[in-house]
């Protein structure tokens, strides 16, 4: 690893990664990256309030600061944000949120700070070719080599310290092992992401002997109480990111949608088959790894039951 004179002028970076979960989790390996750039510098991230416990656990992260994304009309709220933001006296700024929200930010927040990203005249921008077809990894790889980084850890996220031990959670609500997960849901009013036969697939793997378990968040219980299994819940009524993490690392495989649980399932190493619709090219995600593969197709009806069971029969 090459650290240039730049990054050892570095005492203080902020990271903009404001969501949604499944963005974070993609995210991981840049974090792990950024430290180990810069071993002994301080590194903040900006996040929002839902993934506040998330970043304060995350080993590559000192501090945590907080965006409410309050209207950005709101002079006041906008210029408690930029006082929050100055008084750390950052050194470079990387923003993975990149969207237009964050590109006022560099206007409204830099004042001597690098700022890495897509904002128009920052300093430390990067391109990519409008027909390359890359995952968001390969793309945060780009941003980060061009601020002069190495990358290591980037391509391959690695959370496996979201796993919390949930013996205790799957001895209560009686689930056997060997279980399968399906995550049924999706980011709320993103129908076009819901894929309609959990039922069928449930039923079928329940007639094979297979414990199967649905994991819903706040607004997927009715869905989760129409699919067969074990509706699992937890001591607080839904899992935490972390408590999830623990069901998914102890599953045999995992059936998703384009979602976050999904996301986290195949960093950690999951064998599982997550299900696309044309909303997103599943290659844009970086989800497919050695045993988690995708299945697309042009809406999510038109993917039968069985073919999605005859792309996990082989994990159990």
């Amino acid at each position: 690893m090459r650290i240039t004179a730049e990054m050892q002028s570095w005492q203080n970076i902020l990271i903009i990664k404001l969501g949604a979960f499944g963005d974070i989790v993609m995210a991981e390996g840049v974090f792990h990256d950024i430290r180990m750039n810069c071993p002994d510098t301080r590194i903040s991230v900006l996040t929002t309030p839902t993934y506040k416990k998330i970043f304060e656990r995350c080993p590559w992260v000192d501090k945590v600061l907080i965006d409410p994304r309050d209207p950005r009309w709101r002079l006041d709220l906008m210029l408690k944000l930029n006082r929050q933001v100055r008084f750390d006296d950052f050194d470079i700024i990387f923003d993975f949120q990149r969207a237009n929200r964050t590109s006022f930010y560099y206007r409204w927040f830099v004042k001597k700070a690098s700022w890495s990203g897509m904002a128009a005249s920052c300093d430390l921008p990067y391109s990519v070719p409008s027909t390359a077809k890359i995952s968001v990894q390969e793309e945060f790889a780009i941003q980060l080599k061009s601020a002069g980084l190495t990358v290591k850890h980037t391509l391959f996220p690695d959370p496996a310290w979201f796993v919390d031990d949930v013996s205790d959670i799957l001895s209560k609500a009686k689930v056997t092992e060997p279980f399968v997960v399906l995550l049924a849901g999706a980011s709320a009013g993103r129908t076009e992401k819901c894929w309609p036969y959990y039922d069928k697939l449930a039923q079928k793997l329940i007639d094979e002997g297979v414990c199967v378990i649905t994991v819903p968040g706040p607004d997927d219980l009715d869905l989760c109480r129409t699919i067969p299994g074990i509706m699992l819940t937890g001591p607080h009524k839904y899992l935490d990111f972390f408590q999830l993490a623990g069901v998914l690392k102890r599953a045999e495989c995992v059936v998703g949608n384009d979602s976050g649980p999904s996301h986290l399932a195949s960093h950690l190493g999951i064998p599982g088959v997550a299900l696309f619709s044309s909303h997103v090219p599943a290659y844009r995600t970086g989800i497919e790894r050695e045993n988690f593969t995708c299945i697309e197709a042009e809406k999510m009806d038109l993917i039968p039951a069985d073919k999605v069971y005859n792309a996990i029969r082989k994990y159990f």
